[in-house]
């Protein structure tokens, strides 16, 4: 039982029953407690290390607004991490709380940036009534893609909702008083870690190797010996695969026989994804499961969602020694290891390699050392030559991390959306207006406050604006009106999607020229946008097939990378190949095209949607065929058999076309059950269905 004086008894009893692992709060999180934040009105930042117990501490002010008849809003980053506390937060709902993802019919929403963005946008109401607002991850308002949007709603926040508090949750920051100061709040910091975490630099000449992949076996055989797991970080998918199967090769002979048979379990249900989706293995997936076999993963966007959520479970149940992974990995889900391994200190950019800055080296790091298991994390930094690692330990064992800016006017997509956000919601009227809203940004307020740029922080931000607004008038997004400036139909389309600005004019060109839909143009003119996930290819194999499908299509590139790659691998996929055709076909990692495939459909939607706000009504059935088709992976015929029969999918559908042709609603449930796949529910449903058309 937690025995903190300063909680009371109705969130003890709460966080008793949610947390029964928690027997006492650890130093951070009572230096937290005892600063009185609980007691205090203001906004706070709490700057503890990674694993250090954050959520908790987010959370004791939500449930104290909640208790009180008050709404709270716990806004992180991802998707992944937005599933995973909901999860968590169920817990709270025998105690008569209401969890859930929207203000609106919950008491404790959990938000990503994006729909935390919207609702400063379109719902004043519902943000007025919430009182506390929770944001995981802080820091990433410095980072280039999330970083503007969350500055933006939460600046936006304020003005609508002067008595929101916030309580920011971060990892440590640099600039910590500059953004306390934007936040007009408090901090507390504190560095206690529940697990001390030791930093090495680890090369390869100590281990007489001149390959870096040898260390990390070694690091991997140290946790096969202490029961431990590892992780380990490097830069490309295709790395993440050469790794595991290196290091699952050299290990085979260290582990028990009991280890490998939980091993083939996990492996087993691996290849079980594709198989329940219709497809067979890819060769991805019989990597992956060769690897596992011998108690290696790696983990990248490359594997079908339900592969990767197997990893996380396993990986979490002890069933893996170690996942090799990209970075991205390192903002996800919760997934602590006794030791983590960075081999990679560099990652590709447009430009080219480019060093990992500190503070990413921190994050993971911070990995390293699962609270309730380990009594010590390690974190290996890797180097080839002795030089190397001398040079690595100075810039990122005892360098400083880098300084948290905005991103706002870096990023031209978020400036966009964010004078669309203000105008469609009738707080900026004209120049002046917006001026005022960008000056109180964390952008704003860094150039007013910076000795260098102060004298020229309003001219250069009237300029940018100045500039954005052309872009936005001559594309039709905006309009002057007598009134003031007001969003078009358009301009409205683009405020209640999340697509980018650029991805809305592209889209916009492409219809307003179209004259007949032709599906492959179209879904080649959406992988040029920035919003549909790509397919990438997998290696340097000859990209001949798909220069030839396009070719095949009347379609013509010049360079073939992974836009063309994703048309074609979409267009076979509408044609209904499955991933393993698909990706023996191009050599590409085939088992995201589902994900795709559903971005693509949501994308037609809104090309439908512009030509009806455009005023062009040709084409518009059409659109909702190709969606349908890419949604569910369909030849036209069999779109009215796979949407009127839910969970029938498009191969059971197919075989029933093929079966009975024509002569469907002739069938008897007992006929349509000789069909693979069919049980006694299915043939009653698709009776049903064929009784009513």
């Amino acid at each position: 039982m937690i025995t903190m004086e300063n909680l009371s008894n109705d969130i003890k009893t709460i966080i008793n029953t949610a947390y029964p692992y928690i027997k006492e709060f650890n130093p951070a999180q009572k230096a937290v407690i005892e600063s009185g934040y609980l007691e205090d009105k203001s906004n706070y930042i709490i700057s503890i290390p990674t694993a250090s117990g954050k959520t908790v501490l987010g959370i004791l002010p939500a449930l104290k607004t909640i208790l009180n008849g008050g709404k709270a809003i716990y806004a992180a980053p991802l998707l992944s991490i937005q599933n995973e506390k909901v999860k968590e937060f169920k817990a709270f709902e025998e105690h008569g709380i209401k969890v859930g993802k929207h203000p609106s019919n919950s008491d404790l929403s959990v938000m990503v940036f994006e729909s935390f963005d919207a609702l400063t946008r379109f719902s004043w109401n519902v943000l007025r009534e919430v009182d506390t607002l929770i944001i995981d991850e802080f820091h990433m308002i410095g980072e280039y893609s999330r970083g503007p949007t969350l500055e933006s709603a939460i600046t936006r926040a304020k003005i609508i909702n002067p008595s929101l508090r916030i309580i920011a949750l971060s990892a440590t920051l640099k600039n910590i008083d500059e953004i306390e100061q934007w936040l007009d709040g408090k901090t507390v910091e504190h560095n206690y870690r529940p697990v001390p975490l030791n930093k090495e630099v680890l090369d390869a000449e100590m281990f007489n190797t001149k390959n870096k992949n040898d260390v990390i076996v070694k690091i991997v055989e140290k946790a096969i010996e202490d029961n431990s797991q590892a992780l380990s970080f490097v830069s490309t998918r295709r790395f993440t695969e050469s790794l595991a199967t290196y290091v699952a090769k050299k290990i085979d002979k260290k582990t028990t026989k009991e280890q490998k048979q939980k091993f083939k379990q996990v492996a087993d249900k691996l290849l079980e994804v594709p198989k329940k989706k219709g497809s067979l293995p890819t060769t991805t997936c019989l990597k992956l499961a060769e690897a596992a076999e011998k108690g290696v993963v790696f983990h990248h966007a490359g594997l079908f969602n339900e592969q990767k959520e197997i990893i996380e479970d396993e990986f979490r149940n002890g069933n893996i020694l170690m996942i090799t992974a990209t970075p991205s990995l390192m903002y996800g889900v919760n997934l602590p290891s006794k030791y983590v391994v960075i081999r990679d200190h560099t990652r590709w950019t447009s430009n080219g390699p480019a060093s990992i800055p500190v503070f990413d080296y921190e994050q993971m790091s911070g990995r390293a050392g699962r609270p309730q298991y380990d009594d010590v994390g390690y974190s290996y930094l890797v180097a080839k030559t002795m030089d190397e690692a001398f040079d690595l330990e100075a810039r990122y064992v005892n360098g400083e991390i880098e300084l948290t800016n905005s991103k706002l006017i870096d990023n031209k997509d978020a400036i966009y959306k964010q004078i669309i956000a203000q105008i469609a919601s009738s707080l900026s009227k004209n120049l002046d207006d917006l001026n005022d809203f960008f000056g109180k940004t964390l952008y704003g307020f860094q150039m007013k406050n910076n000795p260098s740029m102060s004298m020229f922080a309003q001219d250069s931000l009237n300029w940018e604006l100045e500039s954005a607004l052309e872009f936005l008038l001559q594309n039709g997004i905006i309009r002057a009106t007598p009134e003031g400036l007001k969003t078009t139909d358009f301009g409205n389309l683009i405020a209640k999607s999340n697509y980018a600005v650029e991805t809305a004019v592209k889209i916009k060109e492409y219809v307003s020229t179209m004259e007949k839909l032709n599906p492959a143009e179209m879904i080649y003119a959406l992988a040029e946008t920035p919003d549909l996930p790509l397919i990438s290819f997998k290696g340097r194999k000859s990209k001949d097939p798909v220069r030839d499908k396009l070719s095949e299509c009347g379609l013509f590139a010049v360079d073939i990378g992974n836009p063309e790659a994703t048309a074609v691998s979409l267009i076979e996929w509408i044609d209904e190949r499955n991933e393993y055709e698909i990706e023996n076909a191009y050599n590409v990692y085939s088992a995201s095209t589902r994900r795709s495939a559903y971005e693509a459909s949501r994308l037609v939607k809104f090309a439908k949607n512009t030509l009806e706000v455009l005023g062009n009504y040709s084409n518009l059935k059409d659109m909702d065929y190709l969606s349908a088709r890419l949604y569910y992976g369909v030849k036209e015929d069999i779109i009215p058999l796979v949407v009127g029969v839910k969970r029938l999918g498009r191969k059971r559908a197919r075989l029933l076309m093929k079966t009975f042709g024509d002569n469907l609603s002739e069938a008897s449930e007992k006929d349509l059950q000789k069909v693979e796949g069919i049980g006694p529910k299915l043939a009653g449903k698709v009776k049903i269905f064929t009784m009513n058309h």
